[in-house]
């Protein structure tokens, strides 16, 4: 089994606990590095799976990078060319290195979780998840998942909920 005790997963139980969610985790035997990986190891469809995706904008004329966190379903593709207008900036959205994930949110690539990213963090969070009962989410692990009913993600994470996000 795998050691799932690491400084991510404690960031996310403590949101978690303060919620009084912390029940809500899952512990995997399989890897949930990838949205069909997260679908198959628990038993769901791919489309209750929330992506966290990271991307970067470069603001014309004042140079300023933003971060945007993109929770959107698994079985869906980030609109990426409706992010600088959703998110109000003026620039070219752009995907970060893992090295760049890693430090803004404490996540690594696979097991970016939307729980506990810092408020400097825009988040844009997909409409389509709430066609699911009960949606999962990376809890800073690959073998750990939070399952959360739309309504309690959105209380959850501070972000924005759009039906522009995904195609």
């Amino acid at each position: 089994m795998t050691d799932i005790n690491t400084k991510a997963t404690r960031h996310v139980r403590s949101y978690l606990a303060e919620a009084g969610l912390e029940d809500h985790l899952l512990q995997l035997d399989d890897t949930s590095r990838s949205a069909a990986d997260a679908a198959s190891a628990i038993g769901v469809a791919v489309g209750a799976i929330v992506k966290t995706l990271i991307f970067t904008i470069t603001e014309n004329g004042t140079g300023k990078v933003w971060t945007i966190a993109a929770l959107v379903s698994g079985d869906r593709h980030c609109a990426i060319e409706s992010l600088s207008d959703l998110a109000a900036i003026d620039g070219k959205p752009e995907r970060p290195d893992a090295n760049y994930v890693k430090e803004i949110t404490g996540y690594s690539i696979g097991a970016v979780s939307p729980i506990g990213l810092d408020e400097d963090i825009t988040i844009l969070i997909d409409s389509s998840l709430a066609r699911f009962d009960r949606v999962w989410a990376s809890a800073g692990h690959t073998h750990l998942v939070v399952g959360l009913s739309f309504e309690e993600l959105a209380q959850l994470v501070p972000g924005r909920i759009t039906g522009d996000l995904s195609r």
